[in-house]
């Protein structure tokens, strides 16, 4: 990916955002690494919030991040901090692996009318028995938690999890 891509891919205008879901996920880890430290745009960040149906109070503290920081950092157009972004970063990137999952099932009557955002923001609010009954939205504030989700969802697509 370019540096012009992974520019736009944050901060541009248009679809390509945050909400290249797919594309995040497939891109290199030093693509990913540019866009975090680029910073994620606090707009395309609340914009996400939206995309996943997650009401952005709920959004927000899942990722220990304050409301009220990127409600202004918004309003003056800026970007979220490194931490901040890298953990919106790894939440985009396991709806991208959401995506991919469903693309690679290789049916097309299942992917027409998925929704891989709204599918993955239910999906972590309900407990798993992998994780000891814990739901998947109490690992989304550390990128540890998040590998571990991603995991998760690798091993729901081989079969080795139930």
């Amino acid at each position: 990916m370019s540096k012009f891509a992974v520019k736009r891919l944050f901060t541009g205008t248009g679809a390509a955002k945050i909400r290249d879901f797919r594309s995040l996920y497939l891109s290199s880890p030093e693509d990913r690494i540019q866009i975090i430290r680029a910073g994620v745009g606090a707009t395309e960040t609340k914009a996400f919030a939206v995309d996943l149906g997650i009401p952005q109070d709920r959004f927000f503290r899942m990722f220990g991040i304050a409301q009220a920081t990127v409600t202004r950092k918004a309003s003056k157009q800026q970007t979220l901090s490194t931490e901040e972004s890298e953990k919106i970063v790894g939440m985009a990137k396991l709806v991208g692996q959401a995506q991919t999952i469903l693309e690679q099932s290789g049916d097309p009557e299942l992917t027409k009318d998925f929704d891989a955002p709204k599918w993955l923001a239910k999906w972590i609010e309900e407990p798993v028995p992998a994780l000891g009954g814990k739901r998947p939205a109490d690992y989304m504030d550390t990128i540890e938690g998040q590998e571990m989700v991603s995991r998760l969802l690798s091993m729901m697509q081989t079969g080795a999890y139930a």
